[in-house]
């Protein structure tokens, strides 16, 4: 509000809108882009294809041209000698008198484009000449605003000013360094001071490029330092179960009851869990692999270890009817062997579930599989050694930590998602865990074909999705339901399955959305499972965790509104069964440039860590699943995690150099660094031990 140019009224206003409360607030506002106004040129150099330029003039006259009713078109003949443009308005006329004078020398900024064979001006930037210092002006910046900052007048030029006002402001050396000295000058990082100072007013590109270093290199370092910390106080504090042996239970599943040979990749992540169950220390394990790559059997077989050791294991699904599959998918896999294995869900209701209760702290159940009625208080197991968390980011942070009261030391945890994470963001938001990955799918698996067809080729559609049906398969259509708010796909939904079920009325459907009743939706959904409707039509409730076999077509309406991760989800609902599987990617004409992009990256790969890249970078990492374990507010306002992965790597490594040169964060050699993350910190919990 002191700062010259603010006042009560913008301070309120920039507030509200921009989020800008202090100073540092403002400091921190980064620009979205510069444009180079270090150099004037003279119209006679001017081409069409030519981005924002600046030129050196004067005024020659004004001209006035008649708009309609009331409105008109103002018009200066502007010369610097070598030729002569137009600026043009199309409002205002009664500022642009009273601002500009005929004979005057301004500088002009703006794009020229042609008009009636001269180049012009439309509402360029004008400032006197003699206001402007060339050799000052460098790269311009440019602010995000809003409508309303704009209407009351704060554009992106007054933003520059009051920064330019605020850094004016400050004196030499007022702004303490927040890295020391050993990291700056072994990685050649400029100050945080001159860093502020380049990125809001770079006289070149050099001078842009140091600042933008040093500052996402600063962000992101403080973000690996907080989570590193975290992971290794927490490995000092907890003592995993030592599950010594590999056992009677697994040896005579992997002889008799193993489906089929397991993977290389199986192999390498089944090797990798035995050596962190052997260690002495919790395990911490991301489970990372395609659908249908066979993370479920992994995760089994971890299970069967922690039972040969004399402990009890869990999972937990995020919803019912996952929870049911992977309930039927374990009882298949162990049929005939002695193990125990219950179902607990919301449904699970009186003398059955009072039974499994008692069963269960008596220790005569070994797995129990659930959704979040696993962690309510009334269940309690006899020794719960290793609970396995299924799509994790469904779960809140607090409902995951409740596992941990479950047993007298926190069990070894395995988190199973099937959604590819890039690796620069796998170590960010998930930067407390060791990461597997499973990269290989069963042998006999078909690669599901992916083909972009325009909504105006239905008729050919429907004709194969008949054909399909008519071999006995069965077929997913789903509909954008992107928010449960928008009334507009409310009625997409109801009026396309109508239509549909117009189309074919000799088939049965069912129909699933999130707006039906739990109750309702699984049994839609169950009817689907069983085979007794051919047609599955859906929103994206579907995304995570259905399993039908005899599924081989996916038909993603309107696939222009989704992200490329969701349509790959989407698409893992088929290609499930040794049948050849299409995912049908229905979209309008027109299409944006990024659009286009998504559907071709869809059609020419069906591998999930591709797709996941390609999404990161199309998208940016926007609202991050997860984010809030951490324990810093993931809030990064100027490192981007899909395009600066060298500095991510970069700034884990020296932040692990630091974790493991002052594990208990006691040496003076690194005060900054442990004050400033007191600073940097919105909360004390614990988040990153609850994973």
């Amino acid at each position: 509000m002191y700062l010259s140019g603010v006042g009560p009224k913008r301070k309120d206003l920039l507030s509200k809108e921009l989020g800008l409360n202090t100073w540092c607030d403002l400091l921190e506002y980064y620009p979205y882009k510069y444009v180079d106004r270090s150099r004037i040129y003279t119209i006679n150099e001017m081409d069409g294809n030519m981005p924002f330029v600046q030129i050196k003039g004067r005024i020659l006259s004004f001209e006035e041209f008649a708009l309609g009713a009331r409105r008109k078109r103002v018009v200066a003949h502007f010369s610097d000698g070598t030729g002569v443009v137009d600026l043009v308005w199309f409002r205002g006329a009664q500022y642009i008198y009273k601002t500009y004078k005929v004979n005057e020398e301004y500088i002009i900024f703006g794009k020229p484009t042609i008009f009636g064979g001269r180049y012009q001006f439309a509402h360029p930037e004008i400032e006197k000449a003699a206001d402007l210092q060339l050799n000052e002006m460098g790269m311009q910046p440019y602010y995000s605003t809003t409508e309303k900052t704009r209407t009351a007048g704060i554009t992106s030029r007054n933003i520059e000013k009051l920064t330019k006002t605020l850094i004016s402001k400050l004196p030499q050396g007022s702004l303490p360094e927040t890295l020391p000295a050993f990291i700056t000058q072994r990685l050649h990082l400029i100050s945080r001071e001159e860093a502020y100072r380049y990125i809001h007013y770079p006289h070149s590109l050099d001078e842009l490029q140091h600042a933008q270093v040093r500052l996402k290199f600063e962000e992101l370092f403080y973000v690996q330092l907080n989570i590193l910390r975290y992971t290794a106080d927490h490995r000092r504090k907890y003592k995993g179960y030592i599950f010594e042996h590999v056992g009677q239970v697994f040896n005579s599943f992997y002889k008799n009851n193993l489906p089929f040979a397991l993977t290389g990749a199986q192999k390498r992540v089944m090797h990798e869990i035995r050596a962190d169950m052997k260690s002495g220390r919790q395990m911490n394990r991301l489970l990372q692999g395609d659908v249908g790559s066979g993370k479920t059997l992994v995760a089994l077989m971890t299970m069967l270890i922690a039972i040969d050791n004399g402990f009890q294991a869990c999972i937990m699904a995020p919803t019912e009817i996952l929870a049911e599959q992977h309930f039927s998918t374990i009882k298949e896999f162990l049929h005939g062997m002695d193990i125990r294995v219950e179902l607990l869900t919301g449904i699970v209701k009186g003398k059955r579930r009072q039974a499994i209760l008692e069963d269960l702290h008596k220790g005569e159940i070994q797995i129990l599989v659930g959704t979040h009625a696993v962690i309510e208080e009334s269940v309690q197991f006899a020794r719960l050694g290793l609970a396995v968390v299924d799509e994790q980011h469904r779960f809140g942070v607090a409902q995951r930590a409740k596992l941990w009261k479950k047993s007298e030391n926190p069990p070894h945890i395995l988190v199973m998602t099937a959604t590819p994470i890039p690796r620069t963001l796998a170590m960010t938001i998930y930067g407390d865990l060791d990461v597997s990955v499973i990269d290989e799918l069963p042998p006999g698996r078909k690669p599901i074909m992916t083909i972009h067809k325009y909504d105006k080729q239905m008729t050919s559609l429907y004709s194969g999705i008949r054909q399909q049906i008519n071999q006995g398969r069965q077929v997913y259509i789903v509909f954008p339901l992107i928010k449960e708010s928008e009334k507009s796909d409310m009625k997409n939904l109801e009026e396309g399955f109508e239509v549909l079920r117009e189309v074919f009325p000799e088939y049965r459907m069912s129909k699933v959305h999130g707006k039906m009743k739990a109750k309702d939706k699984e049994e839609e959904m169950q009817k689907f499972v069983s085979g007794e409707t051919q047609i599955l039509v859906a929103t994206t409730v579907i995304e995570v965790g259905v399993n039908v076999p005899n599924a081989s077509v996916m038909v993603i309406l309107d696939a222009q509104r989704f992200g490329l991760s969701q349509l790959h989800q989407l698409r893992g609902r088929v290609g499930r069964g040794a049948k050849q599987s299409y995912c049908i990617l229905v979209t309008k004409v027109e299409l944006s440039e990024d659009t286009r992009k998504r559907i071709d990256i869809m059609c020419d790969t069906n591998d999930g860590f591709r797709i996941a890249e390609a999404d990161l970078k199309l998208r940016g990492p926007g609202d991050l699943e997860g984010t809030q374990q951490s324990g810093m507010a993931f809030d990064l306002k100027i490192a981007d995690i899909a395009r600066d992965g060298q500095i991510v790597q970069l700034a884990r490594d020296e932040a692990q150099k630091i974790i493991d040169d002052d594990p208990e964060c006691k040496k003076n050699i690194y005060s900054v660094l442990w004050n400033r993350l007191k600073e940097l910190r919105k909360t004390n919990i614990n988040w990153s031990a609850i994973s």
